[in-house]
């Protein structure tokens, strides 16, 4: 099986969030033993987002670094789990909320597909990019 990383690429989608996290020098950390919860925004979400933003992001590596680690959660967070929590702990140190009454939503964005498997981790596919505080 795949890591997160070769996961991401390998799907097709995430072109922008994979351009990002080589941006940000996090490719090491999202390939290594993990195991590592991500919710990964796809292309059209990073598409979503006011003209320019993903360009000054690439150019500004301390928020892009924010932000990615913000849709990092320490551990494998399968559905299952993620359905009884209210919130988890990012590695970015804040917290994002989780309401499972009508779908999954983490924060704004949506889950569109859970449960991506990777050998070090989950990917759950959202259709927001999240934003920290």
């Amino acid at each position: 099986m795949a890591d997160i990383i070769d996961t991401a690429v390998n799907a097709g989608s995430f072109t922008t969030l994979v351009a990002a996290i080589k941006a940000a020098n996090l490719v090491e950390t999202l390939k290594g033993a993990g195991p590592f919860t991500v919710f990964a925004p796809t292309d059209e979400a990073f598409a979503k987002l006011p003209a320019g933003t993903v360009d000054s992001l690439l150019k500004d590596v301390p928020k892009l670094k924010k932000i990615l680690t913000y849709h990092v959660v320490s551990g494998k967070v399968l559905s299952g789990d993620v359905v009884k929590l209210k919130s988890a702990k990012t590695v970015e140190g804040s917290e994002v909320k989780i309401d499972a009454s009508k779908g999954v939503k983490i924060n704004d964005a949506t889950v569109a597909t859970p449960d991506v498997a990777a050998d070090n981790g989950v990917i759950h596919v959202i259709d927001t990019v999240l934003i920290p505080a």
